[in-house]
């Protein structure tokens, strides 16, 4: 028999709000980069193909922010609504940078709205680009304030816990807590992969259909060395996050490698099945793997879970699998950016065309890096669990009694739909009755095929 849980369906719902978010929080975070950079390249090269890809994609931008305001808007109304108790005790501490995630969106929007207006507004180019730099700042700001917020319900700090209740805050100090600065990296870092593999796959998907001109070509460029930098930093501030979760949420790390008895020389755990009993079968073990993400050295001793009570235990079969799919998923952007680098340089020097293969891989990156993010922070989220606020108030604790949350899940849920549908429904027509070719036309530009 059905049985109503309100945390069940706050947590269902939360966890929906934030899955339908993310997405579009990436598009705004990773595009206004990726459009200074194309817009900067064609400034300084006098080259009209990169002016033209940074007002095309600037075009698209606009309707992703204006979904994100909503789900964004979303985030903030279920918190108050679905998690009330966490809300009075943690809500002073976190509300200097909600208040300042509203204040860069507002920087954001203002200067967006200015820069949209303004094309070929300027004698002087660079003054048009510079509007856009707020754009960046703002979105990169607006990131770091709302992932602080989660940092903190990681790593808590910055208060004395009093009768239930959070006195003597500082809310700079609870803002820098130790969480902080890899999670704010980790999510600026992968929001920029992220954007660069969506609007590369664009390019390669129109030249695997033949459409050849020079334009595919520089944006594919653009996109995919982008993609081989902030791939690299991904892979480095997710190192530091595994030393990050070993010195403060050990029993989170233990819990994403199936790790249950304390030692150094620890195997990495790869794919695997998990026993009633914690017998890990059938799993690839990469010896000292883990003592070396966890401390830098084979020596270092691992914290196992069989020194944590059970009741403290994450999911463990969820988050040991979202944390393999996020890492795989990882290394194929790296390889795939890595591999067009080399073609690239082989295409320069020798006129070697972009194997098809390749433009597939790069196709792929762009459903692959999406659903990277959104398994990097559903193993973030689960892996906290049972706490909602890190050994401080657990998830029960901090959720509404409600019996209306069901309800509210079908209206969002349905929501959700017709937003995501009807947002890639006006980027498809977008783009599809105004192709690149026709534009460079109308522009009066040449440009030969892509070789």
């Amino acid at each position: 028999m059905f049985t109503y849980d309100p945390v069940l369906f706050s947590r269902m719902l939360t966890g929906l709000t934030l899955i339908v978010h993310i997405v579009y929080a990436t598009i705004g975070v990773g595009v206004p980069v990726m459009i200074a950079l194309a817009e900067w390249i064609g400034i300084k090269r006098n080259d009209p193909y990169y002016l033209l890809m940074a007002r095309r994609w600037a075009r698209g931008f606009t309707v992703t922010v204006a979904v994100g305001v909503v789900t964004g808007t979303a985030i903030g109304l279920q918190l108050n609504l679905l998690w009330p108790n966490f809300m009075r005790v943690a809500g002073q501490a976190i509300a200097l940078p909600l208040f300042m995630e509203t204040f860069a969106f507002f920087i954001e929007a203002i200067f967006l709205g200015i820069y949209l207006y303004t094309w070929d507004r300027f004698k002087n180019r660079y003054l048009h680009f510079w509007l856009l730099i707020p754009v960046a700042a703002g979105s990169c700001a607006s990131a770091f304030f709302i992932t602080t917020v989660n940092a903190f319900m990681n790593a808590p700090q910055g208060f004395d816990l009093i009768d239930g209740k959070m006195e003597n805050i500082d809310p700079i100090f609870a803002m820098f807590n130790p969480a902080m600065p890899t999670k704010v990296g980790h999510v600026l870092v992968t929001a920029y992969v992220t954007v660069s593999f969506c609007l590369g796959a664009i390019a390669a998907l129109a030249m695997l259909r033949g459409r050849r001109h020079v334009y595919f070509k520089k944006c594919l460029r653009l996109t995919m060395v982008c993609a081989l930098v902030f791939s690299l930093a991904s892979t480095l501030i997710g190192d530091l996050s595994g030393k990050y979760l070993h010195a403060y949420q050990p029993e989170k790390l233990a819990a994403a490698e199936w790790h249950f008895e304390t030692t150094d020389k620890a195997p990495l755990i790869i794919g695997g099945m998990l026993t009633d009993d914690h017998d890990v079968r059938f799993a690839i073990k990469i010896p000292f793997a883990l003592s070396i993400l966890a401390g830098g050295t084979p020596g270092t001793v691992v914290m196992g879970l069989d020194d944590v009570p059970q009741d403290h235990y994450p999911p463990l079969r969820t988050t040991h699998y979202l944390f393999d799919l996020m890492v795989f998923l990882g290394m194929y952007l790296l390889l795939v950016a890595v591999w067009y680098f080399i073609a690239d340089i082989r295409n320069r020097k020798q006129g070697v065309p972009i194997h098809k293969i390749l433009l597939m891989g790069v196709v792929l990156g762009a459903p692959f890096s999406v659903m990277a993010i959104e398994s990097g922070w559903i193993f973030s989220e689960i892996g906290r669990q049972p706490w909602i606020l890190w050994g401080v108030m657990r998830t029960a604790e901090g959720a509404t009694t409600s019996p209306h949350v069901d309800t509210m899940l079908w209206l969002f849920a349905v929501l959700y739909l017709v937003l995501t549908i009807t947002s890639a429904r006006i980027l498809i027509r977008m783009f599809k009755l105004n192709p690149v070719e026709e534009e460079i036309a109308s522009l009066g530009l040449e440009g030969g095929p892509a070789s």
